[in-house]
């Protein structure tokens, strides 16, 4: 089979790579991220926390076991793109419902394959996740950094994936939990209300009062997209919370409470995106392997002067992977314990936050 170089990524400092265009079709302008697990690229595709993003897979090859409908992290994934270096078209697998491609195109995502993706994964590394236009391979270099320029990075992501009703899961659990959905992964639910947990799940924007006339036994932030500074609200909210109700966050919900707390966030270089980012537990010295996508971290040197301490460290590059404010009732962590494929490791984090709700 001829491959047809028919598609290609520009970036702003006018270089191009060439690939074989896959999934929907059409010019996008997104934020171009990579993410170095092996296998879970269909968790990853409907992760809401990729929304806006070229997501590179560093891996070779993807597609080889196709879709099947219980792992949608997500009813609508909202990845840009996805970009690989080899694409099977042709799964093996008794669970697959149909391929990797089709089910971008249903979704309107694009792909790009054929491409050196591990030269993009250094790439990114040295120069930082940076902007990237996916076009036709036959577009002008000069049209295609005129329309990199011109087009912004949206912050209203939250808002767009987030739920926008409010919903119940498990209504006969005995604990019961109100989780904020900044772009919620389904398994934080499953992993919620498997622990017997009542989830009622909230939009991004509910207020403090609409929150605590559930009567909640805990509240649950989730994970999300983008900049946590871009939804004021969501930390407003949980800032009046705080003493009220015991909180668990994670991901975008880690540092949503750091900022609610009075700590600061900053944007990495590439950020942390992949199954094995070896972290270790301050309190047990124990070092978890855990499943990891996010672009912004807490400010260590912020935490002083607030009722939260750091417990949790990634060992790669030092940042802070958790938080936990005592007497508070409220901790959370910059990883995810529900990661589907992934690392086991950390879903005692969920029985942690149990035994807080048990204790009333």
């Amino acid at each position: 089979m001829i491959k047809v170089f028919d598609r290609k990524l520009i970036f702003e400092d006018g270089s191009e790579y060439y690939g074989c265009s896959f999934g929907a079709s059409g010019d996008r302008v997104l934020e171009i991220v990579f993410n170095t697990s092996i296998a879970g690229y269909q968790e990853i595709l409907s992760d809401p926390s990729y929304t806006d993003q070229a997501v590179v897979m560093t891996y070779p090859l993807m597609g080889n076991y196709g879709m099947a409908a219980d792992d949608y992290e997500s009813l609508l994934p909202s990845i840009g793109a996805l970009i690989v270096h080899e694409y099977n078209d042709l799964p093996s697998n008794f669970r697959s419902e149909e391929s990797l491609g089709d089910a971008m195109v249903r979704f309107n995502i694009a792909g790009i394959s054929g491409v050196d993706t591990r030269k993009l994964n250094r790439l990114i590394r040295d120069t930082g996740s940076q902007k990237v236009l996916i076009t036709g391979a036959d577009v002008p270099l000069e049209e295609g950094l005129r329309k990199l320029k011109e087009t912004a990075i949206p912050h209203d992501a939250v808002s767009r994936v987030s739920t926008g009703k409010i919903y119940e899961v498990n209504p006969s659990g005995k604990y019961h939990v109100v989780a904020i959905d900044c772009g919620m992964k389904r398994n934080i639910v499953r992993s919620l209300a498997a622990r017997d947990c009542h989830v009622t799940v909230v939009p991004w924007n509910t207020s403090f009062d609409s929150i605590m006339n559930f009567r909640p036994d805990g509240v649950f932030i989730s994970n999300g997209p983008g900049d946590p500074e871009d939804v004021p609200a969501t930390i407003e909210t949980v800032r009046k919370m705080i003493g009220k109700v015991p909180i668990f966050g994670i991901c975008l919900g880690h540092q949503i409470i750091s900022l609610a707390y009075g700590a600061r966030t900053y944007k990495l270089k590439f950020g942390h995106r992949g199954g094995n980012h070896p972290v270790k537990n301050l309190a047990t010295g124990k070092i978890e392997i855990t499943s990891q996508n996010h672009s912004y971290a807490v400010d260590e040197e912020s935490l002083k002067g607030t009722h939260l301490k750091a417990t949790h460290v990634n060992l790669l590059d030092n940042t802070v992977e958790g938080a936990e404010s005592v007497s508070d009732r409220v901790f959370s962590v910059q990883y995810h314990p529900e990661s589907a494929p992934g690392p086991e490791d950390s879903g005692y984090l969920f029985d942690k936050f149990l035994n807080i709700l048990k204790e009333g």
